[in-house]
C-alpha cells in the first residue's frame, strides 16, 4: 500500500485518507507522472511495468492537501503555518486497452476521478472514450478533466485540444466537469488542480455502524527472497473499506476464498485469518474505517496472497459477508456502440453460450450465458464472486482479441 515520505510530521501521521480518487485515461497520457508529482510516490514498481513504461496493476499513493496563502499544494514551504485540507488516496489505473478489466476493478473503489487527456494528441483516443464511459457506468459522479502535457503543445494546438474535449464530453454526465491545463512533467498547474479537487470532489458520507466490509484490490507477499522461516511476515491485503470498522487483532473472513479440489471437483472455501497489523500510508493504526486505501497485514501464509491471488475478494467478520455466487441473473443495459474500438461497431444482443467478462465489486470474472428469463440473462461464473442482490456489474464482450465494454447491469437473482 502507499508509503508516506519519511519527512512526514506527527500531525500528518494521524490523518486518515478521506476518499479515493482515480487516475484514469489513455495509455501514456501522464497518469503515473502526475501522481508522482502530487504524492512523491512512483506507483509503477512491478518489474514489467518499469520495463514497458506502462501501469499494469493498480497503483496507490496517499497525499495531504494544504492551503498556504492563496496557493494549494502537497509540499508547503512551512507546514506549521499551512492549513491541512484533506488526505487523499489516489488509485492509478492502467490505460492500456488489454488491461481494461483492471481499470474497471479499480473504478469500483473510486469516489471521484481525474481523467487525463494529453494536450499533444487528438481527443478522444479509444481508451479515453472507454474510461469515460466506464466512470459513467460505475456511477462516479464527480470528475475533473486534466489537460496534461501542455508543454508539448503550442497555444493554438492547446485551444484546439480544449475544444475537442468539450465536444467529447457534451451530452455525458460530465459535460460541465472542470478542465484544468497542467504539465505534470514541469509542475505547472498543480495548485489549480488541487483547488479544483477540493471544490469538485466532496468527501462521501460513510456508515461505520454496519458490519465491516472491505474490497480487496491488491494482495501480495512483502517478504524478500531468502528470508528465514522464523522471520516470515504474513500476507498483505490492500483495498478500501466500504462500511464498518476493522480493528487490530480481530479474526476476519475472506470470500470467495481459495480454490481447492475435493473428490475431483473444484470447490471454493472461505479463508479465516487474524489481523496482525493495519496500515494507512505505511503507518500502523489500531483500526481502519471507510475512506481511502488501507492495508491489512494478516497471519496468512504469504503464498496464498502473492501476485494478487486474492484480488476481488471481500473481507469482513466471520459469517457476516455476502454469499459466494457461482451463478448470477442480470438485468442488462446494453450500449448502442462498442466502446474502445476505432471503428464504430453496434452492440449486438447477448447470445446463448456467449462468454462475457463481468466486473462486480473489485472482482473480474468470466461468465457463460446459460439462459434467459424475460429480459434477464443467466451467467455461470468461471470464478465465483462475493456480492449482494442489486450489485452493479459491467459487461464486456470479446471483439477481436480484446474484451470491449458493451454495457452494464445489476444482479437480480443468484445461485450459490
Amino acid at each position: 500500500m502507499p508509503r508516506t515520505k519519511k519527512t512526514s510530521v506527527t500531525k500528518e501521521k494521524i490523518i486518515q485518507p478521506e476518499l479515493n480518487i482515480g487516475m484514469v485515461g489513455h495509455v501514456d497520457h501522464g497518469k503515473t507522472t502526475l501522481l508522482e508529482r502530487l504524492s512523491g510516490v512512483w506507483t509503477d514498481t512491478h518489474s514489467e511495468e518499469i520495463k514497458r513504461g506502462i501501469t499494469i496493476r493498480l497503483g496507490y499513493a496517499d497525499t495531504v492537501f494544504y492551503k498556504e496563502g492563496d496557493s494549494y499544494t502537497t509540499q508547503p514551504k512551512n507546514k506549521s503555518k499551512a492549513k491541512v485540507l484533506r488526505k487523499i488516496s489516489f488509485v492509478d489505473a492502467p490505460g492500456h486497452e488489454s488491461l481494461m478489466a483492471t481499470m474497471l476493478s479499480g473504478a469500483t473503489i473510486m469516489d471521484g476521478a481525474l481523467l487525463l487527456i494529453a494536450a499533444s494528441e487528438e481527443c478522444p483516443q479509444p481508451q479515453t472514450r472507454e474510461h469515460l464511459m466506464a466512470l459513467e457506468i460505475m456511477g462516479i459522479k464527480n470528475i475533473i478533466i486534466v489537460q496534461n502535457k501542455i508543454d508539448l503543445a503550442d497555444e493554438k494546438a492547446a485551444i484546439k485540444n480544449y475544444e475537442q474535449i468539450k465536444k467529447f464530453v457534451k451530452g455525458t454526465s460530465y459535460e460541465n466537469a472542470p478542465i484544468i491545463p497542467v504539465s505534470a512533467q514541469h509542475n505547472v498547474g498543480l495548485s489549480s488542480l488541487i483547488k479544483a479537487i477540493e471544490e469538485t470532489i466532496p468527501t462521501p458520507k460513510r456508515d461505520q455502524s454496519k458490519d465491516p466490509l472491505m474490497l480487496v484490490a491488491r494482495s501480495f507477499d512483502i517478504n524478500k527472497p531468502g528470508i528465514l522461516p522464523k522471520d516470515l511476515i504474513g500476507g498483505v491485503l490492500g483495498g478500501t473499506m466500504e462500511q464498518g470498522v476493522l480493528k487490530k487483532g480481530l479474526e476476519i473472513e475472506i470470500r470467495p476464498g481459495r480454490s481447492v479440489t475435493e473428490k475431483n471437483k473444484e470447490v471454493w472455501k472461505p479463508i479465516k485469518t487474524k489481523i496482525v497489523d493495519l496500515k494507512y500510508g505505511g503507518m500502523s493504526v489500531d483500526e481502519i474505517s471507510p475512506g481511502g486505501t488501507a492495508g491489512i497485514l494478516t497471519s496468512l501464509d504469504p503464498s496464498i496472497v502473492k501476485s494478487d491471488q486474492l484480488l476481488g475478494s471481500v473481507v469482513g467478520l466471520p459469517g457476516k459477508l455476502p454469499d459466494v455466487l457461482h451463478e448470477i441473473t442480470l438485468t442488462p443495459n446494453l450500449l448502442e456502440r462498442v466502446v474502445g474500438t476505432k471503428q464504430e461497431l453496434s452492440v449486438e444482443q447477448i447470445k446463448m453460450n456467449e462468454t462475457l467478462m463481468l466486473n462486480v465489486n473489485s472482482a473480474a470474472t468470466v461468465g457463460t450465458v446459460t439462459g434467459f428469463k424475460k429480459k434477464n440473462i443467466i451467467c455461470r461464473l468461471k470464478i465465483p464472486v462475493c456480492a449482494e442482490i442489486n450489485s452493479r456489474v459491467t459487461i464486456s464482450r470479446k471483439i477481436g482479441n480484446r474484451f470491449r465494454l458493451i454495457g452494464y447491469g445489476k444482479i437480480v437473482d443468484t445461485k450459490t
